[in-house]
């Protein structure tokens, strides 16, 4: 099942795109190629760097909520 797949994906003779001419299905090969490339491209990039990204502004938000808990805590007491 997975070769037929695969087949009916990537097999110049097999996918929707037999009917056109050789060097049109080379084209749009390519360029469906560069498109996937690009988006596993961005995909990987987004989730390698969403990890440290997510890491570090929560470590803002803890800073900026102990501050105000700080000074909310600090304004109580000198009433």
């Amino acid at each position: 099942m997975l070769k037929e797949t695969y087949a009916l994906l990537m097999s110049p003779n097999k996918n929707p795109l037999k009917h056109l001419p050789k060097i049109v299905r080379f084209q749009f090969m390519t360029t469906l190629a560069f498109m996937w490339s690009f988006i596993f491209t961005m995909w990987i990039g987004t989730m390698a760097f969403f990890g440290p990204s997510a890491i570090a502004h929560l470590l803002i938000l803890i800073g900026v909520f102990f501050t105000a808990d700080v000074f909310r805590k600090a304004k109580k007491d000198k009433n």
